[in-house]
């Protein structure tokens, strides 16, 4: 796992700055996506990804301990769509087999 004091340092490492800036940074752009999703906007940095927030619907639960059905009230989520660069990087896409690359259609 990466901690946040991690990323600093190698954010400092990368931008060959010091750990204090590099943090005053990473916090900062950290405030903007909040600020920005706080305020209805979504945030997308391309090849990276998007932020966005999604409403929930109201539902029935389960509490797990007692096993009694509650009411879960409607709410907002964080959302995050990785970008094709992100995907790519952690999952590259699998070579296209030629026999399969046709047109989809039986003979």
């Amino acid at each position: 796992m990466l901690s946040k004091s991690d990323l600093v340092k190698r954010l400092s490492e990368k931008t060959n700055s010091t750990q204090k800036e590099a943090e005053m940074h990473l916090n900062a752009f950290l405030e903007v996506v909040r600020d920005a999703l706080h305020a209805g906007e979504e945030v997308k940095i391309v090849g990276f990804g998007a932020f966005s927030v999604q409403d929930t619907a109201a539902r029935e639960g389960v509490n797990p301990r007692t096993r009694e059905k509650i009411q879960i009230p409607a709410g907002k989520r964080v959302k995050f769509s990785a970008g094709k660069e992100l995907q790519d990087a952690v999952e590259p896409a699998a070579p296209v087999d030629a026999k399969s690359a046709g047109k989809g259609g039986k003979k």
